[in-house]
């Protein structure tokens, strides 16, 4: 007697006779009829999932995982039908070859009798082309009513601050909407930014529909979203974009009340376009101001990232935002200067410095080579294993390519050990110390790159907090 299991879909498409218990029921006939032994412990379901990617189904990926599991747990995986098992002809041949080669399991349809000769080969490839023709067929379907809805005004997207949705129609939600109308106002009378009024929403204790804290970005979107003018905004080809003017986008008067002006809406949205406008001019004009110190220096109170506010200037990310209460604003020559003496002063004292020594940081060039060849043969590696499970690769020409790489990662391991155990008889606190005058000797030199010096710092050094407040300055090197 044969082992069975069996896998069950049924997305929210479907009709009442795809439901899992139907599968269920239908497949254990089958099973009884035709001598398989069907465990209750190998059924898997999927429900209310698109059949359209594997990686999406977990349950399916859980069967694929058993299957290849030693000793083999089962002979033959039932579906109601092929397009049960996948819709895409990709993920089915895929997942077919893989279970038939290297776990030689068959998947098998209830409902659709295929022998097992060549001509079999033929009217499954076309059963399953037919299903994925189902697949994008049903999808093309759906946007073309999703876009009818939009046509006629009709609210399809969760709904956004100051409304709640009920029976399909927005309705206004009192304290929220008033809030919306004070971003508006205060914004196109020009008595705060973005910034300032993020700060002072979330001072008053609200907070977004997912619970989140009101951020420049969050500003920006209920100022450029025309819902709040009695429109409903929907996107066909994908998520909605900012700004409700692009050309692929749907605006339409919809039946919910609006909560502003269109005078008002149109006023705040000149403003917030010419502001764009300066900002983006301002980004192209410092996006050639890199500096090594770009992305080590960090807020202390909050723990995040130090970036350029001004051409000279760095300031606290989250401040920038409206989520930290310190603004951190400090010139970036201030924070350069003072590091570049302390690692000057860190190589040339006697004090011990407080790192823990570890070859795979060190600015050997030698060592840095090996270390970055290695990495390239994992990546490798990576590669020919994802051409394995994808079907290109056979099992043979798999383990031929891997035990190459093998090779050639022992042998450039054997050489990283040579080169280590020559390099650990100096003293572990003179090699760090040479480590910190090399990259401090590049690190002034105005005629290496700012790319190279971002590199090396970054190899060295860890971290940076900065408090302003009370004027201290944390380097910390890597361990």
């Amino acid at each position: 007697m044969q082992k069975g299991a069996c896998y069950i879909r049924v997305s929210t498409n479907d009709q009442i006779e795809y439901s899992p218990d139907a599968q269920l029921k239908a497949i254990r006939r089958y099973a009884e009829a035709n001598n398989i032994l069907l465990d209750d412990d190998y059924i898997f379901v999927d429900e209310g999932i698109s059949g359209r990617k594997a990686d999406k189904r977990p349950a399916f990926q859980e069967m694929i995982k058993i299957a290849k599991s030693k000793p083999k747990k089962f002979d033959v995986i039932l579906v109601h039908k092929f397009d049960r098992f996948a819709r895409s002809r990709e993920d089915s041949v895929v997942y077919k070859s893989l279970l038939k080669k290297e776990c030689n399991i068959r998947v098998v349809s209830i409902t659709e009798s295929i022998e097992d000769d060549k001509f079999s080969v033929i009217l499954e490839a076309m059963l399953e082309a037919m299903a994925e023709y189902y697949s994008l067929n049903l999808s093309d379907e759906v946007k073309k009513g999703m876009t009818e809805k939009a046509i006629r005004g009709q609210y399809q997207s969760t709904p956004p601050f100051g409304y709640k949705m009920v029976d399909g129609i927005l309705e206004i939600i009192e304290d929220e909407a008033n809030i919306v109308k004070m971003i508006f106002e205060k914004f196109a009378n020009k008595e705060m930014n973005k910034l300032q009024l993020a700060k002072y929403v979330n001072n008053l204790g609200y907070r977004t529909h997912r619970g989140n804290k009101f951020e420049n970005r969050t500003i920006e979107y209920i100022l450029e979203n025309p819902v709040y003018i009695g429109c409903a905004r929907w996107t066909p080809t994908g998520k909605i974009k900012r700004g409700h003017a692009t050309e692929d986008t749907i605006v339409e008067k919809s039946q919910h009340s609006p909560i502003v002006s269109e005078e008002l809406f149109e006023k705040a949205n000149k403003l917030l376009q010419h502001n764009k406008q300066i900002h983006k001019k301002h980004n192209k004009e410092s996006s050639t101001n890199t500096h090594w110190l770009n992305g080590l220096v960090r807020c202390k109170y909050c723990g995040h990232t130090l970036v350029r506010s001004q051409k000279d200037f760095f300031q606290c990310n989250a401040y920038a935002k409206g989520r930290c209460l310190k603004s951190q604003m400090v010139k970036i020559s201030i924070i350069e200067n003072t590091i570049l003496e302390q690692i000057k002063n860190d190589f040339t004292s006697n004090i011990n410095i407080n790192v823990k020594f570890g070859i795979n940081k060190t600015n050997n060039d030698e060592t840095y080579l090996l270390l970055s060849e290695i990495e390239k043969l994992k990546e490798k590696e990576r590669r020919i294993k994802e051409a394995y499970m994808n079907g290109i690769d056979t099992l043979e020409e798999y383990k031929e390519n891997k035990s190459h790489l093998q090779v050639q990662e022992n042998m450039l391991k054997s050489q990283l050990e040579k080169l280590k155990s020559k390099t650990e008889t100096k003293n572990k606190e003179e090699i760090i110390k040479e480590q910190l005058k090399t990259v401090y000797n590049i690190l002034i030199d105005e005629n290496i790159d700012m790319k190279r010096k971002y590199e090396v710092s970054h190899m060295i050094i860890d971290r940076i907090d900065f408090a302003r407040d009370e004027g201290v300055l944390e380097l910390a090197y890597k361990v």
